[in-house]
């Protein structure tokens, strides 16, 4: 049987000695980098870089498989593996492009910080908090994440809450940087975790939790949402303790406590029944039914919803002129329709979180959260 012969371009079989000392150089460099950027890069960054180090310098993944329930090493065992066969020199190159959008990203936040937004509060670092015409806008601004709430952000919100409530403002505004509005708690939370310290670390959670939804509760004055994009958990059960809540037409609105063997928390499992029914409230607290912004303002957890367009110019015109509004009027009409329930709604914040501490203990929890991260790791 005659042969055929098959042209294969040779650059795709070599590199010279000049391109291989290159590839090198820029690798050593961009570890001198990385050394010197000031932001962390966020879990899901540092991972591929951990994964792109690792085939750079040993090749494809030859450590053996870390247990289930470690969830770092087995989280950087996930990533290296993923790489495959991907070769050393194209894992050099890959390292060096992603640490140098890393560096231009972090230079070109820099700038944006020298030139800061009128009215900014310092001390944020997960958030950026901002007080202009009588609004307190508190913004979630973890972007990369998808704005997804780690300690550090529980935390600032609370501290934000705590300072909006007191100063001039007439009205707080919470919403999102980016495309989403919040994708909820941090799984991370649950990593870097040894067994030992299960127990204190879900005593701990629900303590921060229920002071967290505590200043939703007390808020004294009107407090609206912006969603601009897709929320999830924690982001979601809270807006049945603000006063409006406004939405674009791209935003969605998803708590899927039973996918993560959890349960609501926010007060969700009282005012959501409350604001929509208790079968529509079952659909999505307990079968992690996620709404559109058109069902979520039907249902009634929403306000009113606008085209993504010309949402936050429509949406902020409306704000000025509610805080244009008398101050004190304001805050006493919403702590008259808030102080009937306010006792009750502290209750059902506790007993939320005493079910939640147990839930985090759980195994299930536990095996439902290492089924997402390995759902996540194979994306």
């Amino acid at each position: 049987r005659p042969t055929q012969a098959v042209c294969i371009p040779a650059i795709h079989l070599h590199m010279t000695a000049a391109t291989m000392q290159v590839s090198q150089k820029d690798f050593q460099k961009a570890q001198e980098q990385l050394k010197l950027l000031k932001k962390d890069p966020g879990n899901e960054t540092k991972l591929k870089l951990y994964a792109l180090f690792k085939q750079a310098t040993e090749g494809p993944c030859n450590a053996p498989k870390p247990g289930m329930l470690d969830f770092v090493k087995k989280a950087k065992w996930d990533a290296w593996n993923s790489l495959g066969n991907l070769s050393q020199d194209n894992a050099r190159q890959k390292y060096a492009e992603l640490v140098s959008s890393l560096v231009s990203a972090e230079s070109a936040s820099q700038k944006k910080e020298a030139c800061p937004e009128e009215g900014r509060h310092d001390g944020y670092e997960t958030l950026i908090v901002t007080t202009k015409n009588n609004i307190t806008k508190i913004m979630f601004n973890r972007p990369d994440r998808k704005n997804a709430i780690n300690h550090q952000m529980y935390r600032e919100i609370i501290k934000a809450l705590e300072e909006a409530g007191k100063n001039d403002s007439t009205i707080a505004v919470i919403t999102g940087n980016g495309d989403y509005y919040s994708s909820g708690n941090d799984l991370n939370n649950f990593t870097n975790i040894q067994p030992g310290e299960m127990e204190k670390m879900a005593k701990d959670g629900a303590v921060l939790l229920k002071e967290f939804v505590g200043h939703f509760i007390d808020f004294p004055k009107p407090l609206i949402a912006v969603v601009n994009g897709p929320a999830v958990g924690i982001s979601v059960t809270v807006l049945g303790l603000c006063d409006l809540v406004y939405a674009s037409d791209r935003a969605t609105f998803h708590s899927p406590f039973s996918q993560l063997g959890q349960s609501p928390e926010g007060c969700s499992s009282y005012l959501f029944p409350k604001i929509m029914g208790l079968a529509k409230a079952s659909e999505m607290l307990l079968f992690n039914k996620k709404l559109t912004a058109a069902e979520a303002c039907a249902q009634g957890l929403v306000t009113e919803v606008f085209p993504d367009s010309s949402f936050q110019k429509e949406v902020w015109a409306r704000l000025k002129a509610y805080a244009s509004l008398p101050k004190n009027s304001l805050a006493v009409s919403k702590q008259l329709l808030r102080s009937m329930e306010k006792e009750k709604l502290h209750a059902i914040n506790s007993r939320e979180c005493e079910v939640l501490t147990e839930r985090w203990l759980s195994d299930e929890c536990l095996n439902a959260i290492v089924s997402f991260f390995q759902k996540k790791s194979k994306l």
